[in-house]
């Protein structure tokens, strides 16, 4: 047995030459590193240009049947402040993806980062200022010490230590400096932590008296207020249930990352490998985005010149083309991969795009694999960091799989309907009294569906929908 098991690991090793392997790192890139991959072969290969006239036969046949499809924009990016997952600000920090473009054209700018990053942006308001030159260099070095979320995380006196300016700083100087950053735009920005970026925007509050309660709650009762806690605060602050639920909901609405609402090196955007529309027949097409597809080419002319002279002397060139013809049937074989496993999922997840989510069928990877003839696990590359768009949102391609939740009637549901359909519940409860994870479950199983408590609670989690006493509202 061990000598069957030892020759089945050597013939492995044999078959996944150097080749094969880079096929395979190169399918599970997103179409955004695969494009910088390509564009760099076409840099180091004499043999490869880029084509911006004619297109592969086989791509081009796959993207006949959906002409003018329409390519929805960008996704901002995850990140979760404690507080925020603590229900802070219920739905913010998911992930969103702008809504497909009403039009059939493909619009470009949808799809790339703001031009004006947080710190032009607040070096462009600072340049009008009447400054002296060691203000203005004291103002620049706190905002360019400021994250992606608009915080300044760098403590005073370390960023006074990196100051090389004569004569040496003071921390009342600095405190200025910050003082100026903070009052720029967006409102919040230089703050230290969420209580002094609601602080901050708290400015705007037109009213005095209103302004002052709210500092208040933000100073005094910012773990209640991520609680929801509105009874205790108000008894804590002498005030009416109304007026501070009113004053709670008004702070929910702040933005506790000012900073992202500009262009970061750092953020990734989300770029759909395939759009799916209802053709004329009323049937569900999947046709790949021809923004993701490199336009490469090989050199025809330096191609033939190079077979009609080449001598033994030109080995480096010979495998120069050799390394052309790989790279050009490696972009073939990616996209045409990439375009039937969305053309099965479609055959599979059917009734997803008639009724939505809740009709989502269980799916595993086997199943594609199998239908066509691919390896299990090549599937789940092509699932990986490849997305689709649809006319109710853009999903990465894993998300049409799910395993199978027996049901009462002996059938089976996917996970993904469930974490519908209690999405759907919550949405639907009365603000007064939210339906806990234990209900919801009871909920679940008068319907047939037998899903635990803590099944609830996980896929409750997953959606970033906060608990039952954080959703909880008092009049």
């Amino acid at each position: 047995m061990q000598a069957q098991t030892l020759r089945a690991e050597q013939k492995q090793h044999q078959t996944l030459t150097p080749r094969l392997q880079q096929a395979v790192r190169l399918l599970q890139l997103s179409s955004l590193d695969f494009a910088q991959e390509v564009r760099q072969a076409v840099g180091n290969n004499p043999f490869l240009e880029e084509d911006s006239e004619t297109r592969s036969p086989a791509l081009e046949a796959a993207q006949q049947p959906a002409a003018e499809p329409e390519v929805p924009s960008t996704a901002s990016p995850e990140s979760f402040e404690p507080l925020e997952e603590r229900g802070l600000w219920a739905g913010r920090g998911e992930a969103r993806l702008a809504p497909a473009s009403s039009s059939g054209d493909t619009d470009l700018m949808d799809m790339m980062a703001a031009d004006v990053s947080l710190r032009q942006h607040l070096h462009g308001q600072t340049s009008v200022m009447p400054l002296s030159q060691r203000d203005r260099a004291l103002v620049g070095l706190v905002i360019e010490a400021l994250d992606d979320d608009g915080y300044l995380r760098v403590g005073l006196p370390d960023l006074a230590e990196v100051a090389e300016l004569s004569p040496p700083l003071d921390l009342d100087e600095l405190n200025v400096a910050l003082k100026l950053v903070q009052s720029l735009d967006p409102s919040g920005v230089g703050a230290r932590d969420v209580r002094e970026c609601l602080l901050l925007q708290l400015r705007q509050f037109e009213d005095p008296a209103e302004r002052q309660l709210a500092c208040r709650i933000v100073s005094e009762q910012l773990e209640r207020l991520a609680m929801r806690d509105v009874p205790h605060m108000a008894q804590a602050l002498g005030c009416s249930v109304a007026q501070v639920e009113a004053l709670c909901e008004r702070i929910r609405h702040l933005d506790p990352r000012p900073g992202w609402r500009f262009g970061s090196a750092d953020t990734r955007y989300v770029t759909p490998d395939v759009i799916v529309r209802r053709g004329k027949g009323g049937h569900w097409i999947a046709a790949l985005n021809p923004d993701v597809v490199p336009k490469v080419k090989l050199n025809q002319a330096y191609a033939e010149l190079f077979q009609k002279y080449r001598d033994s002397s030109h080995s480096a060139l010979a495998a120069h083309l050799q390394e052309a013809r790989w790279t050009l049937r490696n972009v073939e074989q990616r996209f045409t991969t990439i375009l039937d496993v969305a053309n099965a999922i479609i055959r599979h997840q059917l009734n997803f795009f008639e009724y939505g989510a809740l009709a989502m069928k269980p799916l595993g990877l086997r199943e594609i694999a199998q239908e066509l003839g691919l390896h299990e696990s090549t599937v789940s590359r092509v699932t990986n960091n490849k997305y689709m768009s649809t006319p109710l949102g853009v999903f990465e391609l894993k998300y049409f799989f799910s395993r199978a939740l027996p049901t009462a009637s002996g059938g089976a549901c996917s996970a993904t309907a469930i974490r519908s359909v209690i999405r759907e519940m919550i949405e639907a409860e009365d603000a007064a009294d939210p339906v806990s994870d234990a209900q919801i479950a009871r909920q679940l199983a008068r319907q047939g569906l037998n899903v635990a408590r803590r099944t609830v609670t996980k896929y409750r989690q997953m959606m970033r929908l906060p608990a039952v006493e954080k959703r909880r509202r008092h009049a």
